[in-house]
């Protein structure tokens, strides 16, 4: 991740800056607030505000006048409850606003999750800078004959390095002609005073999904946490998923007691249909089921036994 020495500034004022407030603080995520979290080769995760902590979650259930005398034990008890039973509204009462630094692709696949408030940097009014995303060796794998949107085995290091030179020599020459569309070098100066440059908004449809964008990113609690659910999934690409990882740790920082609720009930957890229930049942009951009789498609049970960790 390379921050400019500007950027650098930016942060550090606003780490050293100190404000008086009669707000909840969760002292956690106040030890990372504004810093730059890194991401992949050039991107970065930032808390840049929140608003609540653990006991916003548990007043917000118990519908208190004040923080009360309730122990942490039973403050946990509650949040577990209220994540296992689905209860969203309480976890709803907190928000947490992010600045990151990603690539464009992932940008693309991430906006799918409309449930929250963004603000991205705009190329029809600033120039993008030359910064591309280029993966590393061991991510780069051919096509999974299994799943058609997921990854199979990684390449040689032959093919690898042919593939690594042709997507940094495609970035590179977009960047190129994206600087010859709008007549500037990568100062800002003219290229050419004799010639106009093109807009801004036209040139920018130059650039590759590889090249990286910005933006602010605000969401409660309860929708960031199914979108990590989602994206810190193992079968989340992975490029989104090394940002979705970052991010938990800053909700692990923020509200420990819904993380660790989080944790037990969703990430480390398996729903079942009605009809694997019903299979785990006559299995407790002793009968023999296979795949044939469990009524059950071969993916299903595939599925139910890797669950169980009798994976075949």
């Amino acid at each position: 991740m390379a921050l400019t020495p500007e950027q650098q500034r930016e942060i550090e004022a606003e780490r050293n800056e100190q404000r008086m407030t009669r707000r909840v603080v969760s002292a956690g995520i106040e030890e990372i607030l504004f810093r730059a979290l890194p991401v992949l080769d050039h991107g970065f995760v930032r808390v840049i505000d929140y608003m609540g902590d653990d006991g916003a979650i548990v007043q917000s259930a118990r519908v208190s006048y004040g923080r009360g005398t309730k122990k942490v034990r039973e403050d946990q008890g509650l949040i577990n409850y209220l994540m296992r039973h689905r209860h969203s509204t309480p976890f709803e009462m907190c928000e947490i606003k992010y600045h990151v630094k990603l690539p464009i692709f992932v940008a693309r696949q991430w906006i799918r999750h409309r449930t929250a408030n963004v603000n991205e940097y705009s190329a029809r009014y600033s120039i993008l800078d030359n910064e591309f995303y280029l993966p590393a060796r061991e991510q780069l794998a051919a096509q999974s004959e299994s799943n058609r949107q997921g990854r199979g085995d990684v390449l040689s290091d032959h093919d690898a390095a042919r593939v690594l030179t042709l997507l940094r020599e495609d970035a590179e020459q977009s960047y190129r002609h994206y600087q010859e569309l709008l007549n500037v070098g990568e100062d800002g100066a003219e290229l050419d005073g004799d010639r106009e440059g093109l807009a801004r908004e036209l040139a920018r449809m130059n650039l590759s999904l590889n090249f990286y964008t910005q933006w602010y990113w605000k969401i409660d609690l309860h929708n960031l946490l199914h979108f990590l659910s989602l994206r810190a999934d193992p079968h989340a690409q992975y490029e989104i998923r090394a940002y979705a990882d970052v991010m938990l740790e800053t909700v692990k920082a923020w509200v420990p007691l819904a993380f660790n609720a989080f944790q037990e009930f969703r990430l480390g957890a398996v729903t079942l249909s009605a009809g694997a229930l019903k299979v785990v049942q006559r299995m407790l009951a002793g009968e023999a089921v296979d795949q044939g009789s469990s009524g059950m498609s071969k993916r299903e049970w595939t599925e139910l036994m890797a669950a169980l960790g009798r994976a075949e």
